[in-house]
């Protein structure tokens, strides 16, 4: 990970090309050398102070299902081809922390993402069906405010968990796939990182972002929009609780999300 990925495109293309571009030289050196003689070189090119073809080589040497870093130390990888997974990275290893630009921007674009809003009305549909939280409402009223509602709850809680508390405690918000070990093994990993996470300087430590984040955000949304009837502390703790088991299914399904999609892809292929 202390491979800077601002460069590590740069080093790809320098080991890609450098041999076409030494290659091209030496053939037209051979077509002008019948019409006038020339010496040969006495030493080679030196390469670009800085860059290294050899470790830009290495890097392209990876396995047919293993993704090449992004440079923005983010994803653009959906789940199931559709929900954003933006923070997720998989299989890698060590990676430069990201900026506190960075965790809001990438937080804004998948709080805001366009499968967002049917997500979110399917969410109101079924709680209207239900009829949960009866101080909304029935109707087309009642369907609008629930919508609202979960846009809301969704959006303070992406940005509690994954941009300012992180910002704040200096935690890396994003999910590094383990993708080695049995099935239990795994699923294991992916809950402890409910309670455990990488801090900015690469330690494990404490996932404050996560417990308090979320906590932190149940109470805002609580006290706020939702009807006054569900405003308690044991309405609180209930949406708190409910937020983080969500959480722990959803890492549970990044961990092996990579595998799925593996499977999925080989059986399109003919």
């Amino acid at each position: 990970m202390r491979i800077s990925p601002v460069v590590l495109p740069g080093l790809v293309l320098y080991g890609a090309l450098l041999p076409a571009g030494a290659q091209q030289t030496t053939d037209r050196k051979s077509a002008d050398s019948s019409a006038q003689p020339q010496p040969a070189p006495s030493t080679p090119p030196a390469a670009p102070s800085g860059t290294r073809p050899s470790q830009g080589a290495d890097t392209c040497k990876q396995g047919p299902d293993k993704k090449a870093p992004d440079p923005s130390g983010t994803s653009k990888d959906r789940l199931f081809y559709a929900l954003p997974n933006f923070l997720t990275l998989e299989s890698a290893g060590e990676v430069r922390p990201l900026t506190t630009r960075e965790k809001f921007t990438v937080v804004t674009k998948g709080s805001f993402d366009y499968i967002q809003l049917p997500w979110y009305g399917f969410l109101a549909g079924l709680s209207q069906a239900e009829d949960s939280e009866e101080g909304y409402g029935q109707g087309a009223a009642g369907y609008g405010k629930r919508f609202g509602a979960y846009f809301a709850d969704g959006t303070i809680e992406n940005y509690m968990t994954g941009a300012i508390l992180p910002s704040l405690l200096r935690q890396d918000p994003r999910f590094f796939q383990s993708g080695q070990g049995s099935f239990l093994h795994r699923a294991g990993y992916s809950i402890r990182r409910i309670v455990v996470t990488r801090g900015d300087s690469g330690h494990s430590q404490f996932n404050f972002s996560e417990v308090f984040g979320s906590a932190i955000a149940s109470g805002i949304s609580t006290y706020s929009y939702h009807p006054r009837a569900d405003r308690t502390l044991a309405n609180t703790a209930s949406v708190w609780g409910t937020q983080v088991g969500y959480d722990s299914i959803t890492l549970m399904v990044k961990e092996f999300w990579p595998d799925i999609r593996r499977k999925l892809q080989k059986k399109k292929r003919p």
